[in-house]
C-alpha cells in the first residue's frame, strides 16, 4: 500500500541514525524494531511547513518524500512524515495502515479531519504512530488494545480512550490533567485519502499551515513550536516559555532549533513571508 519497495531503506535509516542491535543484528518487524524506528524518526526529522509557506507542492510519493526529508534532510508535515514512517515500516514488514484523525488541542471545536496516523500491527496487536503531530507528538508507538493504560515515554505521559462508535483518543499528560490530542475511527485511510487531505491543508485559505511558518520539534526534556513568530517551549510539569522570533533571527531560530537550512534564496522569501505575518 505504502509503496516501500520504492523506498532506499538504507539512506532513510542513516538519516535517522538508527542503529541495528549489537552486532549489527537483522531489522524485524517486531516490537523492539518499531520503537526504535520511531524513537529515531522523532527525534530526527523535524515537523515543517516550510514548502507550504513558500507556497510550493507538496508530493506524497515515496520519490519525493525520499528526496526531500532524507537526501535533502529537511523535514515535513503530517502527511509527508506518517507517509515515509508508512513505507519504511512496510518495507521492514510491518502491517500499516492509515487513519484520519480530528484534532481536539482547541477545546470543543469540532473540527474536520486533517490529521493523518498510523496503525502498525505486532503479533496481533494494533499500536499508535505518529511522527507528524509537531511538538505533541508522541515519540515511541502506544498500544490499542490496552485503552486507559498510562504510557510513560521518558518524562512525558500518554493514554488512549475509547469512546462510542469505537473512537480512539489520544490524550497526553500536562500539569496534572490529561487534555485530548486528537481522536480517530477505526476507519482505515490509504495514501490517496492523504493526497486530498494534504491539498485542503497546504492551500485552503483557512488552513493553518497557510501564509505562515510552522515548525515543531517533541524532545525528551523540552519540547518546541514555533508557529508564526511564537516561539513557545514547553515542559513536562505543563509549565511554558513564550518569546516572539523577528524576521532578522528567523533563520538562526530555524537552524539552532530545529536543525533546519535552507538555501538562501528560499531564506530570504521565508524571512519576507514572517515579516509580514501577524
Amino acid at each position: 500500500m505504502w509503496h516501500g519497495e520504492e523506498l532506499d531503506l538504507d539512506a532513510y535509516l542513516a538519516r535517522i541514525g538508527y542503529e541495528a542491535g549489537p552486532g549489527g543484528g537483522e531489522l524485524r518487524a517486531d516490537l523492539p524494531t518499531l520503537y526504535a524506528v520511531h524513537r529515531a524518526h522523532t527525534a530526527t526529522i523535524t515537523f515543517e511547513n516550510l514548502d507550504v509557506a513558500l507556497g510550493r507542492p507538496v508530493g506524497l510519493d515515496v520519490k519525493a518524500l525520499e528526496a526531500k526529508l532524507v537526501h535533502a534532510r529537511r523535514g515535513g508535515y503530517c502527511y509527508e512524515q506518517n507517509s515515509l514512517l508508512a513505507a519504511a515500516l512496510e518495507r521492514i514488514g510491518f502491517a500499516v495502515s492509515g487513519r484520519g484523525a480530528r484534532t481536539r488541542t482547541r477545546g470543543d471545536s469540532l473540527l474536520a479531519v486533517t490529521h493523518a496516523v498510523l496503525v502498525a500491527t505486532v503479533d496481533g496487536e494494533p499500536w499508535l504512530c505518529d511522527a507528524g503531530f509537531g511538538y505533541l507528538s508522541p515519540t515511541e508507538p502506544v498500544p490499542l488494545a490496552r485503552t486507559g493504560a498510562v504510557v510513560r515515554q521518558g518524562a512525558w505521559s500518554f493514554r488512549v480512550r475509547e469512546e462510542t462508535g469505537g473512537v480512539l483518543v489520544l490524550c497526553a499528560l500536562r500539569a496534572g490533567a490529561w487534555r485530548d490530542l486528537y481522536a480517530f475511527s477505526p476507519q482505515p485511510y490509504h495514501p490517496v485519502d492523504y493526497v486530498v487531505l494534504s491539498h485542503y491543508s497546504s492551500s485552503h485559505p483557512a488552513s493553518s499551515f497557510v501564509g505562515r511558518v510552522v515548525v515543531q520539534q517533541p524532545g525528551g526534556h523540552v519540547r518546541r513550536a514555533l508557529v508564526g513568530r511564537r516561539l513557545t517551549s514547553l515542559y513536562p510539569d505543563g509549565r511554558t516559555e513564550e518569546r516572539s522570533v523577528g524576521p532578522d533571527e528567523l533563520a538562526a531560530v530555524l537552524d539552532r532549533e530545529f536543525g533546519l537550512r535552507l538555501p538562501e534564496r528560499e531564506t530570504a522569501e521565508l524571512v519576507a513571508i514572517h515579516g509580514a505575518g501577524d
